[in-house]
């Protein structure tokens, strides 16, 4: 196992519920050096770390109760935005991930090659840029629908965006390929997926609305 993944695996206390659970499932803050609270998504940075479960909810009341001043009895302040600021941390992470698994050679884009590998069921991440064409997505979606193994619907980046991360121009359609490094990405989805939707609503009208996680 490595070390990520054995991270993962450890167990914290959440401080809002109370509850034990795997270090997958939280996330954790510190206290900068101004006393503020401070995410830490890659549970890297120095100082005891103060965990709460990776939802909204949360946060929010972790935030509004002063739980992690509590928790760390130490004056800490954090910011009512909080939940905002970890929602788009996570994001910066997925496109960061989604980067590495290119260069891993982990990744396929392109409408017949993502078709292939959903086909196939190769694919653990079908991801849909969210200013792509509904035509494509349509019969992408329709592939989904039809496989032994369907892939997790992702619609979280625009195509720039994907493009950017990706190296590439007009990035519409990516499969992100089963393996090691998307159960690592499965986590941070899984995180994120407290926090906001993992694609539009209005996608939950086509065919593979239900294969989301």
């Amino acid at each position: 196992m490595s070390s990520t993944l054995a991270q993962i695996s450890r167990e914290r206390r959440d401080i809002v519920s109370g509850e034990v659970m795997a270090e997958g499932r939280l996330i954790r803050f510190v206290a900068g050096p101004d006393g503020v609270v401070t995410p830490d998504l890659a549970r890297k940075l120095p100082g005891r770390g103060v965990w709460v479960a990776a939802d909204r909810t949360s946060v929010d009341t972790a935030t509004r109760k002063s739980l992690f001043a509590r928790s760390a009895k130490a004056r800490l302040v954090a910011s009512p935005d909080l939940a905002n600021q970890v929602e788009h941390l996570l994001l910066r992470r997925l496109l960061s991930g989604l980067g590495l698994a290119r260069k891993a050679g982990e990744l396929t884009s392109g409408f017949e090659k993502v078709v292939a590998s959903v086909a196939g069921g190769k694919a653990a991440f079908l991801i849909e840029a969210l200013d792509g064409a509904p035509d494509g997505r349509r019969k992408l979606l329709a592939a989904v629908a039809k496989s032994v193994h369907p892939p997790r619907l992702i619609g979280l980046f625009a195509s720039a965006e994907l493009g950017l991360a990706l190296g590439g121009e007009n990035v519409i359609h990516t499969a992100f390929l089963a393996g090691r490094s998307a159960d690592r990405w499965t986590t941070d989805v899984q995180r994120l997926s407290g926090f906001r939707s993992l694609f539009p609503e209005g996608w939950r009208e086509e065919p593979s609305g239900r294969h989301a996680i």
